[in-house]
């Protein structure tokens, strides 16, 4: 594209970006008010938008704070690791090479942390984004995978739409350092952020942002070729600083897989919207009640503490001398009845119960009990009855996490793809197992789409390796690895590991439910299997015991159906021993063996004489 009309079409896309942009934000409004809102409370910072300043005590309980955090601990506790399986068999050897490098990927980019700071958002915003990218500036220019968290606040979509995949355009907003775009892109002049304005958190401190300049990255799609391609462009103020539809070798789009690089996990989901609502929403209107009450009772707990007085004017008492304590002796004039006490009654047992109800009732609203927090109740004391109630009271954990790991399926399916298009070079993974270190070269070679082929006149789609993903967690929970650890004691003590019962072990695994399940059948038919093959060897070496009977005129069928098998020779006595009757039974042994041989051959070649 020749500059003048690079020029001409700079201008034009970036119009037609700040009025998509400005419609996009105007629908946005009022969950960004929420989001902001919902910081201060998280931070027990609400009352300051509640009540005025001086208003009374301004003190907030942590209630909303602990099931918060209680929540994000479950989620940290069952942090979730990728299995690949593949769709054919061919594809198996890459299926099991990315279930090792991928957690590495993940590895590299802080993705733990990346997590963490995820669940903060979710719990309390009710959406958290991940961005999964391809980083050009990684590994010195080579390129790698890029993931990250991304606040909401600074995404923007068409409203209306429930899945973030169906937005024709997406919208992601950051400000930078203007020092840092003019050494980028020296050709261009940056000033300030001008008339694009976004939401901002409240901060105790005072940010300054003159310096920074607002970056706009615009993702949109297009049908071409009956397939949707995903064009990106980036603007700053009136500078076009890229667009993929200017790039000749970026014709296909910026992405092969053609979807936005952001994942959107959601926690309690609304309609028309692919964000949602957290548990701060929820929590918010008991968490004002507690507050409020507490207000009132410390007000009347101090004025209960602190007598106060009815004065009336022109008693001739020394208002002064009365109100410090230290004075034992207080002069007066006059009546003495000029002062009295005010009566200030407590708080009754109604109001204290109240105020307990509005915290059960937060706890409750928020599946946050004293069993999921260790705690228990009066007559509770088995350890296997605290640790059941842990486990019922703990299902809404269960629940969200199960839907957080459906958003990293979605992360881990974009990893792929990414590595699909870009690993065109081997990149060098180090592996840590049981062994040991080990070292895997890997690149896109043989899961690249393959070509389109022409059968008949008709253009057929090219073979594409897919790979299913199967989430588990790793198991931080020192409660779960005690419960893991005491069900394998407990498969161990029925004899469920005992290669002769491997049939009814078999029943009795497949009608049990607990992770890691299908390895354990997978190694019992082994273990049963293997008890087969060794009864059958066994046999045949007993049968041949009883020839070498009839040719050594001696009894050696009950020595050899007990002894071990080691490969091709009959058992051996004690080493060092030397008898010889040993040796005789070894003649014995490979004479009848070679005499077998013959016999099979001999055979073989009666029946082909007899065919022909």
């Amino acid at each position: 594209m020749e500059k003048e009309a690079f020029e001409m079409f700079g201008e034009e896309k970036i119009k037609e970006g700040r009025e998509l942009l400005e419609k996009y934000q105007n629908g946005k409004k009022m969950l960004d008010k929420r989001i902001v809102d919902n910081e201060q409370w998280y931070k027990m910072r609400h009352w300051e938008q509640l009540r005025k300043a001086g208003n009374g005590p301004q003190t907030a309980s942590a209630w909303l704070f602990n099931s918060l955090a209680n929540k994000h601990a479950d989620a940290m506790d069952n942090y979730p690791q990728p299995n690949f399986l593949p769709r054919e068999a061919g594809d198996r050897e890459d299926a099991e090479t990315l279930s090792k490098i991928v957690p590495v990927i993940l590895e590299q980019n802080d993705y733990e942390q990346t997590y963490n700071d995820a669940w903060w958002d979710k719990l309390k915003s009710g959406t958290s984004v991940y961005k999964i990218f391809w980083d050009k500036e990684k590994d010195n220019g080579l390129g790698d995978i890029g993931i990250s968290a991304v606040d909401i606040i600074n995404l923007f979509w068409e409203p209306g739409i429930s899945d973030i995949q169906d937005s024709p355009h997406l919208f992601h907003i950051a400000l930078e350092s203007k020092e840092r775009l003019e050494a980028e892109y020296p050709e261009f002049t940056f000033g300030g952020d001008g008339d694009m304005k976004t939401t901002s958190y409240i901060h105790s401190d005072q940010i300054d942002t003159s310096g920074k300049c607002m970056v706009v990255d615009w993702y949109y799609k297009k049908r071409e070729d009956r397939r949707t391609v995903l064009h990106y462009i980036k603007f700053c103020g009136n500078n076009l600083l890229y667009a993929t539809e200017d790039v000749p070798e970026m014709e296909g789009g910026l992405y092969e897989h053609g979807l936005y690089p952001y994942v959107f996990d959601v926690l309690f989901p609304e309609k028309d919207s692919p964000a949602g609502f957290g548990y701060v929403d929820i929590m918010k209107d008991a968490q004002i009640s507690i507050d409020n009450m507490w207000v009132s009772f410390e007000k009347n707990v101090k004025w209960c503490a602190e007598p106060r007085y009815f004065s009336k004017d022109g008693n001739g008492i020394n208002k002064e001398q009365f109100a410090d304590l230290n004075n034992s002796i207080v002069d007066y004039t006059g009546d003495v009845d000029g002062i009295q006490p005010i009566s200030t009654k407590p708080v009754s047992g109604i109001a204290t119960g109240l105020y307990q109800l509005k915290i059960d009732e937060l706890k409750e609203t928020s599946s946050n009990r004293d069993f999921s927090q260790g705690s228990t109740a009066s007559g509770v004391t088995a350890a296997s009855a605290i640790a059941a109630l842990q486990e019922a009271g703990s299902k809404t954990s269960r629940d969200m996490i199960k839907a957080a790991y459906r958003a990293f399926v979605q992360v881990n399916r974009l990893i792929v793809e990414l590595i699909r298009q870009f690993y065109d070079a081997p990149r060098e993974f180090r592996i840590t197992g049981k062994n040991g270190d080990d070292f895997i070269s890997y690149d896109n070679s043989n899961i690249r789409q393959q070509e389109a082929e022409h059968i008949m006149g008709v253009e057929t789609g090219g073979r594409k390796p897919i790979f299913d993903i199967n989430i588990t967690s790793q198991k931080s929970s020192p409660f779960s690895r005690i419960a893991q650890n005491e069900l394998a004691k407990e498969l161990y003590g029925a004899g469920l590991f005992n290669p002769e019962l491997t049939d009814q072990a078999l029943i009795c695994l497949e009608m049990m439910d607990f992770e890691g399940k299908e390895d354990i059948i997978r190694k019992v038919a082994q273990n049963g299997t293997m008890l087969q093959t060794i009864q059958q060897m066994q046999a045949q070496i007993v049968q041949m015991a009883g020839v070498l009977d009839q040719i050594t005129g001696q009894n050696l069928t009950s020595a050899v159906s007990s002894a071990p098998i080691q490969g091709d020779m009959p058992p051996q006595g004690p080493k060092g021993s030397g008898t010889a009757e040993t040796d005789a039974l070894g003649n014995a042994y490979k004479s009848a063996k070679g005499n077998a041989i013959a016999d099979r051959a001999r055979k073989t070649t009666q029946e082909r004489t007899t065919v022909k």
